[in-house]
């Protein structure tokens, strides 16, 4: 192998030290400004993004707190038309109830008035039915005929001592 021969050993550092020394150069002034400049851009460009998603971000939370801020105030000024709903219809339903209430109270103080006139009424024709009932009566059991009068006679005795 010739590159393990040491009499050639000398010559083959020096081309090794040209060959360096020249890709050095053509590495630095060439290929690594380009590196360099490509970077450069890169990171202004992340930079510049970075600063808009930051905006962004700053906007989206004043947006998003503006629209906490409106719900928070459109719940409150539901529960304030809810509440004055209710207390309107609270309100009408009392009242309903007090019309009714009235209007109830009316019709039962009509009903015992009719109850107590169809009472009387009853009461006024009770002699007379008890009278029927006892000449029937009379006339069936015993087969005697007591006239209408002497019914009349007999309910009257028997209700005035019952009385």
């Amino acid at each position: 192998m010739p590159q393990l021969d040491t009499a050639t050993f000398a010559p083959q550092l020096v081309w090794l030290a040209i060959t360096f020394i020249g890709l050095y150069l053509i590495l630095a002034r060439a290929v690594l400004p380009r590196i360099a400049s490509v970077l450069e851009e890169r990171q202004k460009r992340i930079d510049v993004n970075l600063e808009k998603a930051e905006a962004l971000k700053v906007k989206a939370e004043a947006a998003r707190a503006a629209y906490e801020e409106a719900l928070d105030a459109a719940r409150v000024a539901a529960h304030t038309r809810l509440s004055e709903a209710a207390d309107v219809l609270a309100r009408q339903a009392a009242e309903r109830h007090e019309a009714l209430a009235g209007k109830l109270a009316q019709e039962g103080k009509e009903a015992e008035e009719r109850i107590g006139a169809a009472m009387e009424e009853a009461l006024k024709h009770i002699h007379t039915v008890a009278a029927e009932i006892a000449g029937a009566a009379t006339e069936k059991l015993i087969g005697l005929k007591i006239g209408e009068q002497g019914a009349r006679a007999a309910v009257e005795t028997v209700l005035g001592e019952k009385d």
